[in-house]
Parts: C-alpha cells; structure tokens; sequence
C-alpha cells in the first residue's frame, strides 16, 4: 500500500509539471519608473521588493517546478497588479503611499519571501532609510 501512494504520489509530481501556469518568466518591458528621491532608495527598494513589484523580476531556479512556480507566479502577479514600480504613470492602482505603512508594519517584504532570499532582509537602518525614501517618495498614507 505505501508503494503504491509513493508511486501515485511521484506520478502525480511528474504530470503537475506540464501545467503550463506558472512557466511564463518573461519580464514585460519597463513602462516607467517613479522619479526616485535618491539612489539609495532605488537600491533598497530593489533589493528587498523588486522581484514583486517591477518587471525586473530575478526568477529563481525552484520557481520552474511545480507546484512552487505557481506559488511564485502567483505572488510575482499579485504584486506586480497592487504596485508596480515599472508601470508607474500608466497603472492605474498603484498604492505608493502605502509602501512606506507596508514595510515599517513589517508586511513587506513577506516573511515567506525572506527565507530562500536572504539578501532581502534589510537591517533596522535600511528599514528606516528604505520607509522614509518611500515617504519622500510617494508620499504617506493618509
């Protein structure tokens, strides 16, 4: 009986690969970009929400198998649809006021996110430097 829900079990890992959502890691092209309030903000921002919210997305090697690529993609999307640096003067939901409130309440980046992308993990006075680059940037929540 084990082997056989073994069996089942890679069978099923194998066919879930051919499920073509999740596959597409194209990057559309870089519409526009927010006038930035320094360098240093860019970098940050890159560093820590770029492969969510832009079309500079780095995919990584885990995100061609199923079922972790549709996890990715569907995160990359989301992201991607609620604030996106590329798309800046033409999408018309992107929420940069409320980046600033979304790091400094810790939701951004995801806990999740952080574990396979250490380098995401900023310190508390790259938090800082980050939160008020996004104020100076986009403006606050009101």
């Amino acid at each position: 009986m084990k082997l056989k829900i073994l069996i089942s079990f890679v069978v099923l890992l194998v066919l879930i690969q051919f499920v073509p959502f999740g596959k597409d890691h194209s990057n559309p092209p870089v519409a526009t970009e927010p006038t930035w309030d320094s360098p240093r903000t860019a970098q940050l921002f890159a560093r820590a929400c770029g492969d969510c919210h832009s079309h500079k997305t780095v995919w990584p090697w885990y995100s061609n198998y199923a079922p972790i690529s549709w996890l990715v993609a569907n995160d990359v999307y989301e992201g991607r649809e609620h604030f996106n640096v590329s798309m800046w003067n033409s999408q018309k939901r992107n929420k940069g006021n409320e980046a600033a409130e979304a790091v400094q309440e810790g939701e951004m980046p995801p806990w999740f996110y952080l574990i396979p992308h250490p380098e995401a993990k900023l310190s508390n006075q790259e938090t800082a430097e980050l939160i008020q680059g996004l104020e100076n940037t986009f403006g606050r929540k009101h």
